[in-house]
């Protein structure tokens, strides 16, 4: 690309047009340039999906250590000095912030409790919230589903994992949403990064709050489990649990929010498919895994390079940010044919939504159920939904994640 191109291509990357639709220029990175260097976002892009699966794999290059805690470096010693808490949590070691062999370590504490045979067992649960939630709509003849459906759902089943009261459930929305507003570019604003610093002021008192109680009284819930496992000869520490379950609510919430409000609007602006789900309600699996490609509730992953590496002819450097375009890599059409196309028939459709290899998301399957529940239940109850607006609103301020500010629908 030409000097003039890539002035228009890095004023688009950080517009709110390329926000509500990123794929266009997505594509065109794709074929022009797949591993581009951004100075607006701070980063590489990687657009093709081989790219991106190399990188998910090669985790000895492509690095989760302290990926997100370098979205302050760029500010003078001063202004920095403003987030110790910030930088101190995600130097922390967590499930999201970590490499094998710690990775493999605390990813073998959580992994039993998020298998798809315990999920099963949740699916009662999963099926009350989702009826209730469809009944209080029932009630007042609407429902906006972002608020009152989409993200009910996965906070009142992550919250109910863990042993969150009832009464405090509405924080960890507001908390999460505080937290993840930085994420998706190297050089986010200061009142993003005091943002999400104060959500973890705020979080992570709450939670040291839960494992002091549960070390004193243990319940049937996964803290319990988590706590109990401090003590079991260095299988996790306090302050990795802390960090881990920061992550469980953050990306357990909004990443199934998406999915569940992103798989209702798409259906119903493509009346055809939808169609074709009512009459073929065994497509549902994969209307959920199409949904999941289509719009990816993640749209980028940062990594860290740890030693210089060469690829599409282009040298990355240590300490350089790689962004993981999951949306571009979802829509390759070397991968996939007719990529831009919603087809809920799709097959085969090995999508990286959830991500690959060692970092494979384990909360994919608990995502998946609830999914699954909350779209059939809806499209089987309420035959007669419509959208009230036809015009998406994607939320601007989330760079991250593809997600839907509000999405009213008539019943």
């Amino acid at each position: 690309m030409n000097s003039e191109s890539i002035a228009d291509v890095e004023r688009e990357l950080v517009s709110a047009d390329f926000l509500r639709d990123p794929y266009p220029l997505l594509h065109h990175l794709r074929e022009h340039a797949p591993v581009y260097w951004s100075d607006a976002i701070g980063g590489w892009l990687l657009t093709r999906y081989d790219d991106v699966m190399t990188s998910l794999k090669d985790t000895a290059n492509f690095s989760n250590e302290n990926r997100l805690g370098k979205a302050v470096e760029y500010l003078p010693p001063e202004r920095r000095a403003k987030f110790k808490l910030f930088e101190e949590h995600y130097a922390t070691k967590g499930l999201l912030h970590s490499d094998p062999p710690d990775h493999t370590r605390m990813r073998a504490v959580i992994n039993k409790d998020f298998t798809p045979n315990v999920v099963e067992r949740m699916r009662p649960a999963i099926q009350k919230i989702v009826d209730d939630l469809i009944d209080d709509a029932e009630r007042r003849g609407g429902m906006d589903v972002v608020p009152d459906f989409a993200a009910a759902l996965p906070i009142g089943v992550i919250a109910e994992i863990l042993g969150v009261p009832g009464s405090d459930r509405h924080l960890f929305k507001r908390w999460t949403d505080m937290i993840l507003g930085f994420q998706g570019v190297n050089k986010p604003s200061e009142e993003d990064l005091m943002r999400a610093q104060t959500g973890l002021q705020e979080i992570r008192p709450y939670l040291q709050a839960m494992i002091e109680e549960r070390r004193r009284q243990p319940r049937a819930d996964l803290m319990s489990k988590f706590v109990a496992a401090l003590g079991e000869g260095g299988r996790m520490s306090e302050s990795e649990l802390i960090n881990t379950c920061v992550t469980l609510f953050t990306a357990g919430h909004e990443t199934t929010l998406s999915l569940i409000s992103s798989t209702i609007y798409t259906l119903l602006s493509h009346p055809d498919q939808l169609a074709l789900l009512r009459e073929s309600p065994d497509l549902l699996k994969s209307t959920i895994e199409e949904s999941l490609r289509y719009e990816s509730p993640v749209s980028r992953q940062t990594r860290l390079m740890k030693h210089d590496t060469e690829m599409g002819g282009q040298t990355l450097r240590q300490g350089q940010i790689v962004l993981q375009m999951l949306n571009a890599a979802n829509r390759d059409p070397e991968q996939f044919p007719d990529p831009d196309t919603f087809s809920i028939a799709r097959e085969p459709n090995r999508h990286i939504a959830f991500g690959h290899a060692a970092h494979f998301c384990v909360g994919a399957p608990l995502a998946r159920t609830e999914g699954f529940i909350a779209v059939g239940t809806l499209v089987q109850r309420l035959p007669g939904l419509k959208l009230v607006d036809t015009t998406p609103d994607w939320d601007l301020e989330k760079r991250n994640s593809r997600v839907l500010n509000s999405l009213r629908v008539s019943l």
